[in-house]
């Protein structure tokens, strides 16, 4: 992972592989991430969610991964920072197996918490960071992450080539201070990192 200035040891890179061997099991019994992709699986969601680590700061100590799915990037973060408690929300009761699977036999240093049931419905956590990757547009990201957010917390949500509209349409509800980076898997995407976003609904936090 030296392209994305990511220097990883070998215990880590072979519980990367873990994981992308377990979805290659699983994919055939419920369908994790578009068939299109598994060809590239470690371009298109491996190294997709491991450049989000540069984007996190030192001190953070928990995360929050939003409908993870297949674990991206919520595993994959939680096997390159062994020191963050991270929190995965899955409301598939299939996907959330697999991801409990695949915590198990990746040995994780700090193993995740997976919470199983509907965003809007588990009770808040207030983490660090709050991450989501093909998930909701972002004006429904941030109501789900709204609930859960601390004082200090940031999100850092994957965006399509579509990103600008979402913003736009965001920002009629939302007042966010954005900061866009450029994706280094995919010339069309952007990681949007939000700090502290309020709504500009009046009563609404």
């Amino acid at each position: 992972m030296a392209d994305l200035g990511i220097d990883v040891s070998r215990e880590t890179s072979d519980r990367l592989q873990i994981l992308v061997d377990a979805l290659g099991r699983w994919q055939d019994k419920i369908n994790l991430v578009s068939r299109t992709t598994l060809a590239d699986v470690w371009n298109r969601h491996v190294f997709d969610s491991a450049q989000l680590l540069p984007l996190i700061p030192s001190h953070v100590v928990s995360l929050l991964d939003l409908g993870s799915g297949a674990g991206f990037p919520g595993l994959v973060l939680a096997a390159l920072a062994p020191q963050l408690q991270v929190t995965l929300v899955e409301s598939d009761a299939r996907k959330a197996a697999f991801l409990g699977e695949a915590s198990r036999l990746m040995a994780l240093a700090t193993m995740p918490s997976i919470r199983i049931g509907r965003i809007e419905a588990i009770s808040s956590i207030q983490p660090d960071v709050i991450t989501a990757r093909a998930l909701a547009p972002l004006d429904q990201l941030l109501t789900w992450a709204a609930r859960h957010r601390g004082d200090t917390t940031i999100c850092l949500f994957h965006k399509g080539k579509g990103w600008r509209v979402e913003l736009t349409g965001a920002m009629k509800n939302w007042d966010i201070p954005v900061q866009p980076s450029n994706s280094q898997t995919d010339l069309d995407a952007v990681i949007l990192r939000i700090g502290r976003f309020s709504s500009r609904q009046a009563g609404v936090p």
